[in-house]
C-alpha cells in the first residue's frame, strides 16, 4: 500500500491484529515527504531498500527520554504499528506511540545538523544537546 503524505497529513498505519485503539493511536504519527525521501536514500545507501525504519522512545538522556531511530531488518512485532509511505516502511512500538501521538517526523538540513527531526507536541522541555526531552 503506497500513500502520499504532506507535512500536515497523518501517515496511515496498519493496526495490530485484534488490539483496541487508544486515543494516542488514533492521533497517529505524521511523517513528512522529506523524511520519507531521506529514509529511502539511507535504506538504498545501506543496500537494504526493503528494510524499515524503527522509530521509538527510550528512557535516558539529560532530560528523561530519548528518541530512537534505527534500521529494522526483522518483521514487525505483533503490537507494532507499521506506516508505509511511497514504499518506505516506518515501524513504531505501541508504548512509544503514546509519546509520539500527534508528532511529526521531518527531515532537517542546517549548517549544524542534517537528519531526522521530531516535532513533538508532547515535549514539555528538551536539553541543550537536543537529543533528549521530558514529556507533558
Amino acid at each position: 500500500m503506497e500513500l502520499a503524505t504532506s507535512m500536515n497529513a497523518p501517515a496511515q498505519s496498519t493496526p495490530p491484529a485484534s488490539a483496541p485503539e487508544s486515543s494516542a493511536e488514533r492521533k497517529g504519527l505524521n511523517i513528512s515527504q522529506a523524511a520519507v525521501d531521506f529514509a529511502r536514500e539511507k535504506l538504498k545507501k545501506r543496500g537494504t531498500p526493503d528494510a524499515a525504519i524503527r522509530l521509538g522512545i527510550k528512557g535516558g538522556g539529560c532530560s528523561g527520554f530519548s528518541y530512537v531511530i534505527q534500521f529494522e531488518d526483522d518483521t514487525p512485532r505483533d503490537r507494532d504499528r507499521t506506516y508505509e509511505l511511497d514504499g518506505v516502511r516506518f515501524i513504531v512500538d505501541k508504548k512509544s506511540l503514546v509519546y509520539l501521538a500527534g508528532a511529526l517526523l521531518d527531515y532537517e538540513k542546517t549548517l549544524m545538523f542534517q537528519g531526522f527531526k521530531f516535532r513533538n507536541p508532547n515535549e514539555a522541555a528538551s536539553c541543550g544537546c537536543g537529543h533528549s526531552f521530558t514529556v507533558r
